[in-house]
C-alpha cells in the first residue's frame, strides 16, 4: 500500500510539473500576439485589460531603436531576457506600447 501512495504522489508531481512547463508558443501564437499589439498601437492605447508600458518597455524600445535587440531571420525578437517577448516583431519592439500589448497577449495565452 505504501508503494501505491508513493506512486500516486509521483504521478501528481509529474503531472503538475509537466503542465507548468509544457506550454511553448508556436508561430501562430507569435502572429496572433503581434496582430493584437499592432491593433493596440493603431488604437493609440492598449485595451482596458492590457498592461501599460513599463519603464522596462521604455528601455527595451530604446535598445530596439538602436538595433541592440537580437532578432532571427524572420525579423522577430529572439533570446529576449523577457520570455513573454520572444517572437515579437522587431519593428514593433521599438514602441513601448507595442511591447506592453504583446507581453499581455502572451500572458493571456498562457506563456
Amino acid at each position: 500500500m505504501r508503494l501505491t501512495g508513493l506512486s500516486a504522489i509521483a504521478l501528481v508531481t509529474a503531472a503538475a510539473w509537466g503542465s507548468a512547463h509544457a506550454a511553448t508558443p508556436t508561430a501562430a501564437d507569435f502572429a496572433s500576439c503581434n496582430a493584437a499589439a499592432r491593433d493596440a498601437v493603431k488604437g493609440g492605447s492598449a485595451s482596458p485589460s492590457a498592461a501599460s508600458p513599463t519603464p522596462k518597455d521604455q528601455g527595451r524600445a530604446v535598445s530596439a531603436r538602436q538595433g541592440k535587440e537580437p532578432t532571427d531571420a524572420t525579423g522577430r525578437i529572439s533570446q529576449s531576457r523577457d520570455p513573454q517577448l520572444e517572437g515579437m516583431d522587431a519593428e514593433g519592439a521599438k514602441d513601448p506600447l507595442y511591447q506592453a500589448a504583446y507581453r499581455t497577449c502572451m500572458r493571456k495565452a498562457g506563456f
